[in-house]
């Protein structure tokens, strides 16, 4: 931590810095009278505000989609080192997360052969609520939340060595009440972590940067190591690292002599700094590496004892769409450069991001993700206060002064790598997936706010109702973070009409929902629910309205009414027809465009009186006619089907089970004309969500 006194801190601004010097320039300032006691209460209480909403804000949530895989993943990495369970992810987190869980030898459901993400959440699930789920959750999510604690602290002391303690504070402040970091920094999951460990590596070459060392050195590579082992993500710990080192290359002095250049020996001390930093980029990469292969227990094989991978890698990997990524991936396999289970998740990454996977944004459904998505999410999901503080960098003084360049590049360069990159994302599910950028912009709002501060008293007012206005946005969505969204956009009440999935609802409304319902005495009534949680667990009463993914869970079917007299609970996930469809295709589409009667916790949506279920009746019949062929009960199963594919015509999947249940039938003319009314329904009823069945039908008619 940067030396000095409370009660004398520096000016605080990265662009005020004496060149060459750690410190910055010691000058006069309005908060020059704090008191070293007064500084350290100030933190112990931030860091104490920090972790009391991380910890009560959790409790009150169910789980959410991904902590009971990464949970039962990590217990199997302690017991068996299985990384062939949950690839997709890095081990560290899930390692961190699961450890408490060791003391309490906990029985485990028999374990998934493949890879499939539907083999691993059915196996999980059986696993978290075979126990105690709620215990089991907050052990790991208390050992998830010291990560964001200590990420707190390391920001301040990162903050103070560049900018000064006065600015140190300000950015605690900005990051103890930053919704972002409260939604996401206490549950089971990699983001948090991720964003932790990449900007200790950039801090960690800064000051190598400035004063190098072997240690720093080291610690460099290791920051960078637990950034590649906590998410795929931190791969892009090398370009910004790169990109840093190519600035300090070009930066540097040009020639060996005072008095001048000679011009045989002008590149000289160029092609020197170049092969200096090149060397020391390769050790950081070097310990970088190890440290990743340390996670995987320095061994190549994904599953223990001979196990496979089902399918192999090399099969996985046709599913990624650029010949050149595929290529590089069975490369590194064969040369055994990177443990197998990190390449295979690195191949789901590559496979996922490319898509097609539908984006909801400001009230649309798209198809494929868009470039403008994270930017606006970023503003929908950022605090006013804190928007204004970023809007204020331009204009703080010193911002341009060529003297102060480094300390602009290392703030300024891996949040704009990182938002550049999310232009081309096609995987545009939840700002999470930026969240790296937050501490990098709270250094950067900090530098803006005490350099205003510093250039004119009147405009520290100005800092502070910004500042003020912060703090208070994200007390007043307290505990629900997750669907936070500013006061333009109406708040976290109002969010599921602009954004969905883990920006708003991510399954962590169960426990809300249950208490509403005993708060209103409610028993009879229907839930519409996104997520991997289990409903039952928490003893909700309602009956099952169809869901995307209820084969997942082996859910049994129920008979949606057309017209129902009561309550129905709805995921804004649901209403918002991502895993549907927009239109005529998402059976919860008229939700929402209805005024609900409440909206709990951000994320499920209350509608009481006379309620149309039409849609989610055809579904649930459709269902019903697969239950009962299931059942050989196959003439009950047509009914079923012809019943739906008369009242909605239009209904791909109607056709399609009316199709096969008459091809099992052995009726195959008519099984034929099903499946062509199916495909020119594909082909013209938003065909751009439909891109499944095309395929498909086509496949399933040339087998007739």
């Amino acid at each position: 931590m940067a030396s000095g006194s409370w009660s004398d801190p520096p000016s605080g601004l990265i662009f005020d810095m004496e060149p060459g010097t750690l410190q910055p320039a010691m000058e006069r300032h309005p908060l020059r009278s704090l008191r070293p006691s007064l500084g350290v209460a100030g933190i112990l209480t931030l860091v104490i505000t920090l972790a009391a909403e991380l910890f009560l804000s959790v409790r009150a949530q169910s789980q959410t989609w991904n902590e009971a895989l990464h949970l039962f993943a990590g217990y199997r990495y302690w017991q068996c080192r299985d990384f062939g369970i949950n690839p997709e992810h890095p081990p560290l987190m899930k390692w961190l997360a699961s450890a408490p869980l060791l003391p309490l030898r906990l029985s485990v459901p028999q374990l998934p052969q493949g890879t499939s993400k539907q083999e691993s959440n059915v196996a999980a699930r059986k696993f978290l609520y075979a126990h105690d789920a709620d215990a089991l959750l907050f052990r790991a999510r208390l050992a998830a939340g010291i990560v964001t604690v200590l990420f707190a602290l390391l920001l301040f002391e990162a903050t103070c060595c560049i900018l000064g303690r006065g600015p140190a504070f300000l950015a605690l402040v900005l990051f103890v009440f930053e919704p972002n970091i409260l939604a996401h920094g206490a549950l089971v999951t990699t983001d948090v972590g991720m964003s932790c460990f990449l900007f200790a590596a950039v801090y960690s070459y800064y000051r190598f940067a400035k004063q190098p060392s072997t240690l720093t050195l080291v610690e460099c590579g290791l920051m960078a190591g637990l950034a590649l082992s906590a998410k795929h993500s931190g791969i892009f710990i090398f370009p910004i690292l790169g990109l840093l080192a190519g600035f300090e290359i070009l930066s540097g002095p040009r020639f060996d002599s005072a008095e001048g250049p000679q011009p045989a020996r002008r590149l000289d001390p160029l092609k020197r700094r170049f092969l200096r930093l090149g060397a020391q980029y390769l050790i950081i990469a070097a310990i970088a590496l190890a440290t990743l292969w340390a996670f995987y227990a320095f061994r190549f094989e994904a599953r223990p004892d001979g196990g496979k991978m089902t399918p192999p890698l090399a099969a996985y990997v046709r599913s990624v769409k650029s010949p050149v990524y595929s290529r590089a991936i069975l490369a590194l396999e064969s040369w055994h450069v990177l443990p197998q289970s990190y390449l295979y998740g690195l191949a789901d990454v590559l496979i996922v991001s490319a898509g097609p996977r539908p984006a909801f944004l400001l009230g649309k459904l798209y198809p494929h993700g868009r470039w403008f998505y994270f930017p606006a999410a970023f503003v929908i999901k950022s605090t006013l206060g804190f928007l204004g503080l970023l809007l204020l960098a331009p204009v703080a003084r010193g911002w341009l002064d060529r003297h102060r360049r480094r300390e602009v590049l290392f703030v300024a360069v891996p949040p704009a790598l990182y938002f550049a990159v999310s232009l081309t994302s096609g995987l545009d599910i939840g700002i999470r997936h930026i969240l790296p950028v937050y501490p990098f912009l709270i250094v950067i709002a900090a530098a803006a706010a005490w350099g205003v501060m510093e250039r004119s008293p009147r405009l520290k007012y100005v800092v502070i109702v910004l500042l003020g206005f912060h703090v208070v946005s994200s007390l007043r969505s307290f505990p629900d973070y997750l669907a936070y969204s500013n006061e333009a956009w109406g708040g976290p009440t109002k969010t599921y009409l602009v954004l969905t999935d883990s920006n708003v609802d991510w399954g962590q409304g169960l426990k809300s929902a249950k208490l509403y319902l005993d708060r209103h005495h409610i028993k009879d009534c229907w839930l519409g629910f996104f997520g991997s949680a289990d409903p039952g667990y928490y003893e909700i009463p309602c009956k099952h309205l169809p869901d995307a993914f209820d084969t997942w869970w082996g859910r049994p079917v129920e008979v949606v009414p057309e017209d129902y007299q009561g309550t129905v609970l709805l995921s804004a996930t649901q209403a918002a027809g991502v895993y549907w469809g927009p239109g005529e295709l998402n059976p919860y589409g008229e939700f929402l465009k209805s005024s609900p009667a409440e909206v709990i916790g951000g994320s499920i949506l209350v509608f009481r009186g006379r309620i149309n279920l039409k849609g989610a009746s055809q579904r649930s019949r459709l269902d019903r006619a697969w239950q009962l062929l299931a059942e050989s009960k196959l003439d009950l199963a047509l009914g079923e089907a012809r019943g739906v594919a008369s009242a909605a015509p239009r209904m791909v999947y109607a056709h399609y089970t009316l199709g096969h249940l008459l091809a099992q039938a052995n009726r195959k003319d008519e099984a034929r004309r099903e499946y062509e009314t199916c495909l020119t329904l594909a082909q013209t009823v938003h065909p751009e969500f439909q891109w499944f069945w095309i395929p498909f039908i086509q496949s399933e008619l040339k087998q007739l």
